[in-house]
């Protein structure tokens, strides 16, 4: 399990943190067409990382909920890093 601090851009990563802040969603369109993307703000103890939400994931997750990313892909963008679902990643809310 890696810490955010530990984090690195274009690879994947597995960590714990909790939520503490969602933006609003916003209407982007994708190659895929239209769609709907909102920040999640997650801290552990060694910092903070913004966690992408798209679609209906939007809605499944809310501030205050600890949750576990596994093998999410960890990116440069706009010069600070940030954490989405990859191909293969699954976010897990934890008891």
């Amino acid at each position: 399990m890696a810490s955010i601090s530990s984090l690195r851009a274009n690879a994947n990563a597995t960590i714990e943190a909790t939520i503490t802040a969602i933006s609003e969603p916003r209407d982007v369109t994708t190659s895929r067409g239209p769609s709907k993307v909102a920040d999640a703000t997650l801290k552990d103890d060694s910092g903070t990382i913004t966690l992408t939400l798209w679609g209906e994931d939007i809605k499944k997750y809310s501030v205050g909920q600890r949750v576990k990313i596994t093998d999410g892909w960890v990116k440069d963008f706009r010069g600070k890093l940030q954490v989405s679902m990859g191909r293969s990643g699954t976010i897990t809310v934890q008891a």
